[in-house]
């Protein structure tokens, strides 16, 4: 059977996880403020639109806490190929709805494979990518999410000048089809060479291993690859008995606060007031009709154009400092948002109908707002948007690699559920102090990569685990090799010690 082995090819494919995820943004945002939508489901208020718009996220919360065992038992592959089902059936519901109800039971059956392909696809590309693009690939989850808004957006743009219920019908029917063409590509791909290891399908696992190199088994590089993997799982199965609890204990609590931290941070910078609410923050700013709907896709131009640089440059530029520019950018961008909304705008009961939006602003500033949005989405595209899906690729170590990217991933999944419901309630009762809050929120997500992120660029995965134990400060530009070269020495001593407290060593 024809089977792709070249890490780009297997990017493309398998990165069609977060095109679907894309495709759900801007599918919901581009409806909100559409006639037969709200006449359909009788005019939703802000609790019953955040609760369809929570239901995805919701969805996804559950598939990204059971990804991780279904990966880790059937295999990467299957289990990317499993998740699409949930979403075909999710899709299928949506385009069908006769009332909220049924929306939302699609909505959070779509979900579940949204969550679930955001956690394993990274995990699937770190373990296939060799370690000089495995940032680039990995980011390219985020790329192909920014592609799935864009030309979702404009698919329901276009879907808009329906005047009927066929307007969304159609839209949410056609994002059937990525799912189909995501399982259909999958089958042409071959299993997590790490996978095939941990399950003693050794020469599987080295000869796809040689084949994504396109070099001979016996050249250095995958001979040196073939030698982590060894390593990594004797590490495996010294600790077969690795729960949860243990990635909260001292050998392990670091990094799974850093992954987790990473994912909650990505979504408290408040990118997606942006991306589901962006309809609503242009009425605030005076735009109305086709010119607010085109506004609105701008952004999404943005986000998706700022996002290929971060993807062709981040393993030049390290994921430390792509971080604490991007927050401090955004932060400026919000508190300038929240700037001109308090000093320029003025309360409203509400505005054609939209009891979301009690805060308008006109004239001048009101261009000022709608600017300091698009830069925000650019900074987040360029830095957290892809970043933070590397970053939890790469830090946990094999043993509990897939749990672990499951455990974060469901930090951003319920972080996205919460937000869903708070912001319009937030946009209807303390308006601009919306931003305020959100400024705040990346200031604090600057600190936090400052003092504890390491540096991970150009580093193997083992490396990478050793960086962590190494005690090394996280601003340090760069650790002495001895530092950790003692790290690996205590860890190949200490074996035995971890694997009867069930906590594996700081390896991948």
């Amino acid at each position: 059977m024809l089977t792709f082995y070249n890490p780009y090819i297997i990017g493309a494919i398998s990165t069609m996880g977060g095109f679907l995820f894309g495709t759900d943004i801007s599918s919901i945002s581009a409806f909100i403020g559409v006639d037969s939508y709200k006449d359909y489901f009788g005019h939703p208020d802000d609790i019953v639109q955040g609760g369809i718009t929570a239901a995805m996220p919701g969805g996804a919360f559950i598939g990204a806490n059971v990804a991780g065992y279904v990966s880790n038992r059937f295999g990467r592959k299957p289990s990317i190929i499993m998740a699409t089902v949930f979403w075909v059936v999710g899709c299928a519901l949506c385009s069908a709805a006769q009332s909220v109800g049924m929306l939302v039971v699609g909505r959070l059956i779509k979900g579940v494979c949204v969550g679930w392909c955001s956690s394993q696809v990274p995990v699937y590309l770190a373990e296939q990518s060799p370690k000089e693009i495995r940032g680039r690939l990995v980011g390219c989850q985020q790329l192909a999410t920014t592609i799935g808004i864009l030309v979702m957006f404009y698919i329901s743009y276009g879907c808009s000048f329906i005047k009927s219920e066929t307007s969304w019908r159609l839209a949410w029917g056609l994002q059937i089809i990525p799912g189909f063409l995501l399982a259909i590509g999958m089958i042409f791909c071959p299993e997590s060479n790490r996978w095939l290891a941990s399950h003693d399908r050794w020469e599987e696992a080295e000869y796809i291993v040689q084949r994504i190199y396109n070099l001979p088994l016996d050249s250095p590089q995958v001979q040196s690859e073939i030698k982590e993997m060894h390593e990594a799982i004797r590490l495996e199965r010294e600790a077969a008995d690795i729960t949860y609890m243990d990635m909260f204990r001292a050998r392990l609590i670091t990094r799974t606060i850093a992954g987790m931290s990473a994912q909650l941070w990505s979504q408290l910078v408040g990118v997606n007031v942006m991306m589901y609410y962006i309809v609503d923050i242009f009425t605030m700013a005076g735009l109305t009709g086709n010119t607010n709907l085109i506004s609105s896709s701008i952004q999404y131009v943005i986000n998706f154009a700022m996002t290929i640089p971060a993807i062709l440059f981040v393993d030049r530029w390290g994921r430390r400092m792509t971080l604490l520019l991007g927050s401090a950018f955004m932060a400026a961008c919000m508190f300038t948002v929240a700037g001109l909304l308090a000093g320029y705008g003025h309360y409203v009961d509400s505005l054609d109908g939209n009891q979301d939006v009690r805060w308008v602003v006109r004239g001048p500033p009101s261009k000022g707002v709608i600017a300091a949005c698009y830069l925000f989405v650019a900074a987040f595209a360029v830095s957290w948007g892809p970043v933070s899906w590397i970053y939890i690729s790469e830090i946990f170590p094999l043993p509990v690699r897939a749990n672990a990217a499951g455990l974060a991933t469901a930090t951003n999944w319920i972080m996205n559920f919460a937000l869903a419901f708070f912001v319009p309630v937030a946009f209807r009762n303390i308006q601009w102090k919306t931003y305020i809050i959100f400024g705040v929120f990346c200031i604090a997500s600057f600190v936090q990569v400052f003092f504890t992120y390491h540096e991970t660029k150009g580093r193997s995965l083992e490396d990478i685990s050793a960086l962590f134990e190494s005690g090394v400060s996280p601003f340090a530009k760069a650790p002495p090799a001895d530092a950790l070269a003692r790290v690996k020495k205590a860890d190949s001593v200490s074996d035995h010690d971890s694997a009867s407290h069930h906590v594996p060593d700081e390896k991948a």
